[in-house]
């Protein structure tokens, strides 16, 4: 969770918001997933660009939003106890409350039912009403000026950022409620990402990470001789001198052979990537209602493998998901254990409401899926300690996070090798006699691995 900024509604009284001053502190508190931290960190930057005050504190707030996520019956219950926890500092001078967001987006007339505390209840189409209905009510200045796109940082490492090239998703799996939410897939204009990847690099961004619910699709609603995904990260190679991109988020079926090519031949392109199976029977899959199939999948890691022999390669799986038999679990474990993914993220189905797969029967007991999320987790752990243990010995360059509060005996600092995503793949833990700065690269050699985190030491 980011916490950091915004505000209320233009049916209110301007009088009920009214401030001493025409500035207002603004707080937000960012939910779920990194796509959805690029949405905080874009409307908080228009909005302080209108001339509000951010504050990390949502109690030092005049007006706090909660960017709200909706995908998962946790991620949910989440939300709903966020809203109501700052909702309840109005009590203590907190003025106005404000949700949006994915459960916002699903279930806006029940929570403005269930939780009128709330001012204002914003979905994804009418986050462009925010600044004009502040403006009314008199705590924003200027409202109808324009202001360059700024994003403010939200997270504790501006070096590593987020880009999201797209929003929505064209893919109708069964267990899935995102185009529920987010609605069908559009691509963001090319010039409008480079421009924005230019401004994070200002802010001092070493690693960019490009997120959206299929990368692969960039571009595709464009046109039959539109853009596609290897235009935009040409385009953001040229337009900027990040020294790393990373690609999080793509099916199977879209990983082109131009894109493998860029993967291949460009040393900025990280060799990692993010390629979401969810399963290895062809079964399940079935029903899930996946575009992709064993034999799509296995010619699409042999290609990568073969022409990016270091690359990492990351995906997740669900288990449970209604009629998963015994026999499709092993067979599951066995192409894992064929396929040697460099990590996984195993998961348990939840049944979305509205979503195809809430209407299957033969659902698998939760007991058998937490039985078998074990067995697997041990399996890929095995996996990909092997998979891992080829870069000990190694050389490579690292991405200084920072120093360590309380140092691992002689490994000072914590950082990030190629081979690990933000947040997700474990850490690098560095011996150095120096004092390095958090986004800076250090030159490094892999001594060991335990369990998903590297040892390394400093070359000097």
């Amino acid at each position: 969770m980011r916490e950091a900024g915004i505000a209320p509604n233009r049916d209110s009284t301007a009088s009920r918001f009214s401030f001493e001053e025409p500035s207002m502190n603004v707080s937000i508190i960012s939910l779920g997933c990194d796509k959805a931290t690029v949405d905080s960190e874009r409307l908080i930057g228009e909005v302080v660009g209108h001339g509000a005050t951010l504050v990390h504190e949502p109690e030092s707030a005049d007006v706090v939003i909660v960017n709200t996520c909706g995908f998962i019956d946790a991620a949910k219950q989440e939300s709903i106890d966020t809203i109501l926890r700052v909702a309840s500092l109005k009590e203590s001078g907190v003025r106005a409350v404000v949700a949006l967001g994915c459960l916002v987006e699903r279930y806006k007339d029940e929570l403005a039912k269930e939780m009128p505390e709330v001012d204002m209840y914003l979905g994804f189409g009418e986050l462009g009403e925010l600044v004009p209905r502040l403006t009314d009510m008199g705590l924003l200045e200027d409202p109808y000026e324009v202001h360059p796109g700024v994003r403010i940082h939200l997270g504790d490492s501006p070096h590593v950022r987020y880009l999201k090239i797209s929003e929505g998703c064209d893919h109708t799996c069964a267990f899935c409620a995102i185009p529920l939410m987010r609605g069908k897939h559009r691509s963001e204009p090319l010039e409008q990402l480079v421009a924005e990847a230019q401004q994070l690099e200002r802010d001092g961004a070493q690693e960019i990470t490009l997120v959206a619910q299929d990368l692969g699709h960039y571009g595709r609603d464009l046109g039959r001789n539109g853009l596609r995904l290897p235009d935009l990260i040409s385009g953001l190679l040229s337009g900027t001198e990040v020294p790393w991109y990373r690609l999080l988020y793509m099916y199977p079926a879209g990983l082109s052979q131009s894109m493998v090519e860029l993967l291949s031949n460009e040393p900025r392109l990280v060799p990692y990537i993010d390629i979401p199976i969810q399963h290895g029977s062809d079964v399940v899959l079935e029903r899930m209602r996946r575009p992709e199939r064993q034999e799509t999948i296995r010619n699409k890691v042999t290609l990568l493998r073969e022409s990016v022999p270091d690359i990492a390669i990351r995906t997740t799986v669900v288990l449970g998901f209604p009629g998963e038999t015994e026999n499709d679990f092993r067979i599951l474990c066995s192409f894992l254990e064929e396929m040697e993914f460099e990590r996984v993220g195993v998961f348990t189905y939840s049944e979305q409401e509205g979503t195809s797969g809430a209407r299957l029967e033969d659902d698998v007991p939760q007991d058998v899926k937490l039985t078998r999320q074990d067995e697997l987790t041990e399996i890929q752990r095995l996996i990909t300690e092997d998979r891992l243990g080829r870069f000990v010995g190694r050389e490579t360059e690292m991405l200084v996070d920072g120093k360590m509060e309380e140092p691992v005996g002689e490994y000072t600092h914590v950082g990030r090798v190629q081979w690990q995503a933000d947040d997700v793949d474990g850490v690098t833990y560095l011996a150095t006699e120096r004092s390095l700065n958090a986004g800076t690269f250090e030159r490094v050699k892999i001594e060991e691995i335990r369990d998903y985190d590297f040892y390394a030491r400093v070359v000097r």
